[in-house]
């Protein structure tokens, strides 16, 4: 069978994302996969307990520490869309401390008549007593954004207030915001993203907002930043050349531009007298994943003698790093599980590193708050696949407790956590975790197998309730592959699926889902894939490169046509991490990549369940309506589920998200359970 070309593509009219037609066609495919999945006898019951979980009450209400107050924002069976809210230190302490509800999403969407969902807020320090509120219409990337007074728990008439778009803006002072959004024709890049930086001054109209930076056409993004740390205050712009490629400024105060000599690829900020960079390429002698630091003004005079903070090895990366006021707190792990370190600038230059915390075995550790003005408090959270969470509360060289313990949402007897390795085709060790019944007791069993492997993004040891009650209680077992593509061992293991290098992380999830087998974990036919996103791009590869190991597969708001993926949505910010389809020398490739053009009748298939979001305006629904379209006209088994609303992440409250994941694990069950189970 002759594969599909852009030219021929017979499903074009399934990328208009709100035609009559298209809806008319989601309709049809969502009644089929409600008849399907829905009307099992053990979907609502398990949709039920999905939502419980998604709407407990006793969950960790994580905050964010705003002067003397401690911000949250929370969803629960009362509050659909959340509450935005705050607290102080000597409330949260409580079991139940009491919040002031700042603002009501639920009551704001009932007055206007609007699907508004959360999408964050920006305090204005150091006064703290605004904030730029963003709300999304239905979840989708897009925002609103309107000034909002914290005393009055209202928003200010006469405040700043942008249309909807996808905007990034900051305060610089009281009066005065740096902006870049949708101002028209030619103010947003080819991707979609502000062009602009324009510095907006209460009071006078959007459009004659001073332009103060302005990117290429071609670039993914302008933006920009303003410090507001006393006694450092400064403003820097920039664009994005590419998803990984940048040039950052200093915008002096004559709005002249002073350029940060550092690579491209490099993640360059200042911080007081610091200039803090983290490389992803080899630099002034120094390995790509090092993280460095320079004096901010000795930097600018051309002074490169850097203080070398981190430096990896072969099994270790930085996953992270935060300020207090006086510490610098790195995350580092070494084989996919954390470690947390406490870096102190001492006088002449040099820094003293001590441990913060012990961390157990297969555990993940981040630092979820400071507020690196005033303190060196911090928050730390701890969880393990079979841990709920504990968060401490300390001070830097002054202890910490537990100031939080999530409780239990699954049965965790018989139980057991394991790191495996798996060889690749190229003799890469790669590594993943199972997190199930000891299958020496038990034989094979019902297995999904989880992956992302894209744009440097770790999958690290977390406890997953949903998973938990919807997959391990019924005696599956979980499993997380760390494929190349994403940040586990550092930039290096990023790069080598870079662009046409790509199927390496295809082989990657391949060899572990080989290695499952050979373990005696589970068999190919109780075995199940599922990834989301890019993750669905790699489910797309499992489906038409290796559908033998595989029972059944789930691919969510995924990534299809990559042909076409940059002419849709956000799609042209990621061609630095696919390629370009528009440049004869990345098509081959991105061509041999193409879920969507490599399927055929000529292969079989196991069980498709595709998921997407009318709403979703980074990854186009055209992906997983097309997809399935093909599949069923090839004659595959297919089903297709998309959300009205939701935005990327497929569901805009806990009501969508649990019938969703319902959906999901009905299908999984389904297809890799035993008769019987």
């Amino acid at each position: 069978m002759r594969h599909v070309t852009d030219d021929d593509d017979p499903y074009l009219w399934l990328e208009d994302v709100l035609g009559e037609e298209a809806l008319a066609w989601v309709a049809e495919r969502n009644a089929e996969t409600e008849a399907e999945l829905a009307a099992d006898p053990g979907f609502l019951p398990l949709k039920e307990r999905l939502r419980d979980v998604l709407d407990a009450s006793d969950r960790i209400p994580y905050t964010a520490r705003r002067g003397a107050y401690l911000y949250n924002f929370w969803r629960d069976a009362h509050h659909v869309r959340g509450v935005w809210r705050r607290t102080t230190p000597e409330q949260y302490r409580k079991d139940d401390p009491d919040w002031e509800v700042l603002l009501d999403v639920d009551a704001l969407a009932a007055a206007e008549d609007e699907k508004w969902v959360w999408a964050g807020a920006r305090v204005r320090r150091p006064d703290l007593d605004r904030a730029l509120v963003m709300l999304s219409r239905d979840g989708g990337d897009a925002v609103v954004v309107r000034e909002f007074d914290l005393a009055t728990r209202a928003f200010v008439e006469d405040g700043f207030q942008v249309p909807e778009a996808k905007t990034r803006i900051g305060w610089i002072d009281a009066d005065t915001v740096l902006l870049g959004t949708d101002h028209g024709p030619g103010s947003l890049t080819d991707a979609g993203y502000p062009r602009t930086v324009r510095r907006w001054r209460r009071g006078t109209p959007l459009e004659e907002a001073e332009t103060v930076f302005e990117a290429e056409a071609s670039d993914v993004s302008a933006w920009g930043r303003y410090d507001t740390t006393p006694g450092y205050e400064r403003a820097f712009v920039g664009r994005s050349l590419d998803f990984y490629r940048s040039e950052t400024y200093l915008l002096r105060e004559d709005s002249t531009l002073v350029r940060l000599d550092v690579p491209e690829d490099a993640e360059a900020y200042a911080h007081r007298d610091h200039l803090v960079v983290t490389l992803k390429s080899p630099w002034l002698g120094q390995p790509a994943g090092a993280l460095l630091a320079f004096g901010f003004d000795a930097f600018l005079a051309g002074d490169r003698t850097p203080r070398v903070l981190f430096t990896p090895d072969e099994r270790t990366a930085l996953a992270g790093h935060v300020w207090t006021r006086h510490h610098l707190v790195l995350e580092v792990m070494r084989d996919v599980s954390t470690h947390i370190e406490v870096l102190t600038p001492a006088p002449g230059g040099e820094w003293t590193r001590e441990p913060l915390a012990d961390v157990p075995p297969f555990s993940a550790a981040g630092i979820v708050d400071t507020d690196s003005d005033v303190s060196d408090e911090y928050f730390l959270d701890v969880s393990g696949f079979l841990q709920p969470s504990t968060l401490y509360h300390g001070h830097i060289g002054g202890g910490s407790e537990v100031l939080k313990q999530a409780p239990a949402r699954f049965d965790t007897s018989g139980l057991f956590v394991r790191q495996h390795f798996a060889r690749s085709a190229d003799g890469t060790r790669v590594p993943y975790f199972v997190i199930g019944p000891d299958p020496a007791a038990g034989g094979p069993g019902p297995t999904l197998l989880y992956g992302y492997g894209g744009f440097e993004v770790s999958l690290t040891p977390s406890y997953g309730a949903v998973t938990g009650r919807a997959w391990l209680e019924r005696g599956g077992t979980y499993v997380i592959a760390n494929i190349r593509g994403g940040g586990e061992y550092g930039p290096a293991w990023h790069q080598a699926a870079l662009r046409a290098e790509r199927p390496r992380a295809f082989e990657d999830f391949a060899a572990v889902a080989a290695d499952l087998v050979a373990r005696g974990i589970t068999t190919p036919a109780m075995l199940g894939a599922l990834g989301g996103s890019n993750g669905g791009l790699l489910m797309g590869a499992m489906l038409t490169r290796y559908p033998e190991l595989f029972g059944a597969i789930v691919a969510q708001v995924p990534l299809l046509d990559m042909l076409r993926f940059h002419k849709l949505l956000a799609g042209a910010s990621w061609t630095a991490e696919y390629g370009d389809p528009d440049v004869a020398a990345d098509r081959p490739h991105l061509r041999d990549l193409s879920p969507y053009h490599q399927l055929s009748a000529d292969r079989s298939c196991p069980p498709v369940l595709l998921m997407t979001s009318t709403r979703d305006d980074r990854v186009h629904p055209g992906h997983a309506r097309k997809a399935a379209a093909r599949l069923r006209a090839l004659g595959h088994p297919v089903l297709f589920h998309e959300n009205t609303g939701g935005g990327h992440a497929g569901a805009s409250d806990n009501e969508q998200a649990a019938h969703n994941r319902a959906l999901v694990h009905t299908f999984l069950w389904r297809n890799l359970a035993p008769a019987g189970a």
